[in-house]
């Protein structure tokens, strides 16, 4: 088990700017291999002001970047900060992390990659608490538990929570209803037409809640099968080919519930959505595109604030898991994006923009606060 070097200077070039970027802010990143099982992964640790980081490991092929190793590291970066102010608006008291493992899971997953990985996320004493994300599974939370303590998000029969798609497309739904209060006057889709983009672990769960609230659904994914299964269960949603074809379809609402960067210049330009809330991390390409759905009159509930019941769950895991107690918490989110766009209203900023300052201003007192113990006491 050693520490992976870099394949070429621009990987290089992205740990440089840890260290003179303002804009990541990051405590640690760590790189790690072994050689035996083929293990490539990324720690990345951006805050541990409000407790020890928490965030799911990703497994994904970075195929057609030009530097897979490169691209990880921005990944596990990017992600990781959006963990911190995940949990930061969440109110739990954990500060953000996130891990990538390079390669297929299809190809290269194994148990004992899962366990290296493992040790790895041991040595970090507790600094670093890991669960699910894209390409991993309860059932690898099981494996990666076998060689440490800091893992949650595993089987209910070894102790953990499960599925933490569950409140993560509840907390998604309690978003879009405190959008649908804002911009309509009630917290109802009842008759609103929702376009879900992805209905994989989390999107095939909000189809449930919406269809019970009464609203109309269009659905699309890379996945044919994905949605084959969710019309078959309900054959009164439409299905569409593609992302493309779903933005210019007539919605009310616009749920982006895959991978990121789902929002872009194009697509806020042909949306017809007046509400963007869905479960997908890091949807705003770029900055400035906040300021571009604000201008179109498009009301955004911010990502991280609404697709917070997933970390809620896990992280209730760690104290003894109550399916009950992590759900009320996860209803919360309702209250917490009505707070944003209300924060947003008075400052006249748009509300991506207002919960980045209300997650900030929370680790800034905490870290202005009686210094914590260390995080693996």
């Amino acid at each position: 088990m050693t520490d992976v070097r870099p394949s070429s200077g621009a990987a290089d070039g992205v740990l440089h700017s840890l260290f003179t970027s303002d804009q990541g802010g990051h405590e640690q990143i760590v790189l790690c291999q072994d050689r035996e099982t083929g293990l490539k992964a990324v720690i990345a640790l951006h805050s541990t002001a409000l407790g020890p980081a928490l965030g799911g490991t990703r497994f994904y092929p970075y195929e057609s970047e030009k530097d897979p190793v490169e691209a990880a590291v921005r990944d596990a970066l990017n992600l990781s900060r959006g963990m911190s102010y995940k949990n930061a608006m969440a109110g739990i008291e954990h500060g953000g992390g996130k891990a990538v493992i390079i390669g297929d899971p299809e190809q290269i997953k194994t148990e004992q990659l899962l366990l290296a990985y493992g040790r790895f996320v041991a040595s970090l004493g507790g600094r670093y608490v890991t669960a699910c994300d894209v390409g991993t599974y309860v059932q690898d939370m099981d494996v990666v538990a076998r060689t440490n303590r800091w893992t949650t998000g595993r089987s209910p029969e070894n102790g953990g929570c499960g599925d933490s798609s569950v409140l993560t497309a509840f907390g998604v739904f309690q978003g879009m209803r405190a959008a649908a209060q804002t911009q309509w006057g009630e917290p109802t889709l009842r008759g609103r037409r929702v376009g879900i983009a992805g209905v994989g672990k989390v999107g095939h769960h909000l189809v449930e809640h919406l269809i019970t609230d009464g609203a109309e659904v269009v659905v699309t994914d890379v996945r044919a099968d994905a949605v084959a299964r969710i019309t078959a269960r309900h054959p009164q949603i439409t299905a569409v080919a593609d992302a493309e074809a779903l933005v210019r379809t007539p919605l009310d609402v616009y749920a982006p519930c895959a991978l990121g960067g789902a929002l872009d210049d194009a697509t806020v330009a042909a949306l017809t959505a007046t509400v963007v809330c869905g479960a997908a991390n890091n949807q705003l390409a770029h900055p400035g595109v906040e300021k571009d759905l604000a201008d179109r009159g498009i009301l955004y509930a911010p990502d991280y604030v609404v697709n917070a019941g997933g970390v809620i769950q896990v992280a209730d895991e760690l104290h003894g898991f109550d399916f009950d107690r992590a759900k009320a918490k996860a209803t919360t989110i309702f209250d917490t994006t009505l707070a944003i766009f209300d924060r947003a209203k008075a400052d006249g900023i748009p509300p991506a923009a207002a919960a980045d300052r209300l997650a900030e201003q929370r680790m800034a007192e905490a870290r202005a606060s009686v210094p914590r113990q260390a995080a693996a006491r």
